[in-house]
């Protein structure tokens, strides 16, 4: 099994590109399922979740190609089989957003319910509710969602119980196509949603709002071809910009938004670090010590759910106590057993965490959990005295382009390693 060794305690410095969001990504690849020519992508990564989603294309029948400039074109006019199976979707939960193309399509899916990071139950439930109230018939048995529309789709008012993206995302390309007007109240706002509703248009969709709480649709007749770039992915700069901060260094993040990250760089500004924005660059520089701060997640425009276990690494080496709340996913603390080994001292309260600031943290042995909660063991290690060792590490494959070469870049000693022995156990007292 691969692991991931960081030798910690050097102050990273240097500047970082950042590439193509995943969030982004994975709706736009299933853009093109509703697209009556081909398609060509721009800035797509590297990544296991965005592979996934190609496989998924392709085997719905798409041709999907990436030519000797990096672009990846998909012509789905090719694309007969409107199923998603288990076997490709069950390490993704962005596998659901083919559900509502390929329901406004073809007019029938069978797509499997979808596996992924083991964060909360992230459920369907406001997709499948959306389709039913745009004229789909549901029904979900045996691990899989079996929809018809039998007289196609038809615009409908949603309202979403809570705030959801992928939810958003899935009914704003159904309803692209869809007979009629859809209005969907309490959408997801996130820069990924803009980016989604950007490209439709580029493809000739009728959407208005997207980047508010209320978007409209005009279902058109058909979309054509063209091409759509992928938004930087902001939760990978906000992870190199932390690597800074939690290492005592001064980083620079380029190719990115600096708009996409201001709740973040607030709660950065208000610990005592420099922060610096141009048009598409961000710099961070750590302070002598970070102040601890409190942070609460909140859909966009508030502190994104995606940088709780970042900042929780940060704040485990700031002077003081911080209070982190959790309020979107029930189960999103499984990062704190294993930075309690690193020496950190964090005690649970429900969906709060409080972080008391140590002076410093040691390498250990640590298993990462998910995507987000990989990145802050890997924080740690790069801030800790000694030899870290990190496990599961395909976790951090589904979210991070090259994230060993960029460290080494800025001067992180942290490589990959397959097969070799586990560290001897540690024997330090910790908290949690």
């Amino acid at each position: 099994m691969e692991s991931i060794i960081i030798q910690g305690g050097k102050p990273l410095t240097g500047t970082v590109e950042i590439s193509g969001a995943k969030n982004a990504a994975l709706p736009l690849l299933a853009v093109a399922i509703l697209a009556d020519a081909p398609v060509v992508y721009h800035r797509i990564p590297h990544l296991k979740d965005v592979t996934t989603m190609m496989t998924l294309i392709a085997h719905q029948g798409a041709e999907v190609t990436i030519d000797d400039q990096s672009r990846l074109h998909i012509d789905a006019r090719t694309a007969n089989l409107p199923v998603a199976p288990y076997e490709l979707v069950k390490t993704m939960r962005a596998s659901s957003l083919v559900l509502g193309p390929l329901l406004a399509r073809f007019g029938h899916a069978n797509v499997s319910l979808p596996g992924g990071c083991a964060i909360g139950a992230r459920p369907i439930d406001m997709h499948l509710k959306g389709l039913e109230a745009m004229g789909a018939e549901i029904k979900v048995e045996h691990g899989n969602v079996k929809a018809v529309a039998p007289k196609g789709l038809h615009g409908a008012h949603i309202v979403f119980d809570q705030v959801t993206v992928t939810g958003t995302e899935n009914l704003m390309m159904a309803a692209a196509i869809a007979d009629g007007q859809t209005v969907l109240e309490n959408a997801a706002a996130e820069p990924e949603v803009v980016n989604l509703a950007q490209a439709l248009r580029d493809l000739g969709a009728n959407i208005e709002g997207d980047g508010t709480h209320k978007i409209v649709i005009e279902g058109v007749a058909s979309l054509s071809g063209g091409e759509i770039t992928v938004i930087p992915d902001r939760i990978e700069a906000a992870t190199y910009l932390s690597a800074a901060l939690i290492t005592g260094g001064d980083v620079r993040a380029t190719g990115c938004n600096p708009a996409d990250l201001e709740a973040f760089l607030a709660r950065v500004r208000a610990s005592g670090a420099l922060v610096e924005t141009g048009s598409d660059w961000i710099r961070c520089a750590a302070p002598k010590r970070l102040q601890a701060v409190d942070i609460s997640t909140m859909p966009h425009p508030g502190f994104p759910t995606d940088l709780q276990a970042q900042f929780m690494a940060i704040m485990c080496l700031s002077e003081g106590s911080s209070s982190i709340r959790e309020t979107i996913f029930e189960n999103r603390f499984m990062h704190v057993q294993e930075l309690a080994r690193m020496g950190a001292n964090i005690h649970l309260d429900g969906h709060m965490a409080v972080v008391h600031g140590v002076e410093k943290l040691s390498g250990a042995q640590v298993m990462a959990t998910d995507l987000r909660a990989s990145a802050s063991l890997v924080l740690a290690g790069l801030a800790a005295e000694g030899e870290t060792q990190i496990s599961r590490v395909y976790h951090i494959d589904r979210g991070y382009e090259r994230l060993e070469e960029k460290f080494c870049k800025l001067g992180a000693s942290i490589e990959r390693c397959s097969g070799r022995e586990p560290m001897m156990p540690q024997v330090d007292s910790f908290h949690v």
